[in-house]
């Protein structure tokens, strides 16, 4: 039996990549590809597929408000995150939001097919080294840190202030107005008690929340 895959990624390179990996391992085909968060929508909603590979930093809406309204239009679409992004705080939500498997880019061309073929059997899949993230994260603290008081869209906010993007950039990658940007970076700062913006900073890079480079 085939497994119909779609992917979604904003570099042509990495699509171009997956699909390679995919065209040579029995039993896939990919059904379609798309570029950015509205593509994708429109991809889940026309394509009758398997599995949903799903990079969550595309231009347009992405990130976890993404995969939770496809997950909630196409409840039998299992979805695989591919992701520049290790942190275990950002995989959980990812779970939480309806995700069937965590797989970062580096682990790719490793384990993709293990990956779609375990998600497609109704399984969950997560790489070795995020495995191992979350059993550490076993021996924090049971009360909560701030960060995880956040909702999706806050946390989401945090990560691009942390990443230098300005509130103009932001509203634009999410699709919201600037006012709407500034209303949840005051929200995130009542949240986690933070008096400005490098603040969160220090806070993030104290927690190790977000990687270098979040493509």
């Amino acid at each position: 039996m085939t497994t119909k895959v779609l992917i979604a990624d904003d570099h042509a390179l990495v699509r171009d990549g997956l699909r390679h990996i995919l065209a040579h391992a029995h039993g896939f085909e990919v059904a379609g590809v798309a570029g950015d968060g509205p593509e994708t929508l429109t991809l889940a909603r026309a394509t009758d597929a398997d599995v949903l590979v799903l990079d969550l930093s595309m231009p347009g809406r992405s990130g976890i408000d993404l995969l939770k309204q496809i997950k909630d239009e196409k409840p039998a679409l299992r979805i695989l995150v591919l992701t520049m992004h290790a942190e275990q705080q950002y995989a959980a939500r990812a779970f939480k939001a309806g995700a069937s498997g965590y797989l970062t880019k580096e682990s790719a061309s490793a384990e993709l097919v293990a990956a779609v073929a375990k998600v497609a059997s109704g399984g969950v899949y997560v790489s070795l080294a995020m495995a191992e993230r979350f059993a550490q994260s076993l021996n924090e603290p049971a009360d909560a840190l701030p960060h995880q008081r956040l909702s999706n869209r806050e946390f989401e906010v945090f990560r691009r202030l942390c990443a230098g993007e300005s509130i103009g950039d932001i509203g634009e990658a999410l699709c919201v107005s600037a006012k709407t940007v500034s209303t949840y970076k005051a929200r995130l700062l009542e949240k986690m008690q933070m008096p400005h913006e490098a603040a969160l900073v220090r806070y993030a890079v104290r927690h190790r929340l977000f990687d270098d480079d979040g493509a």
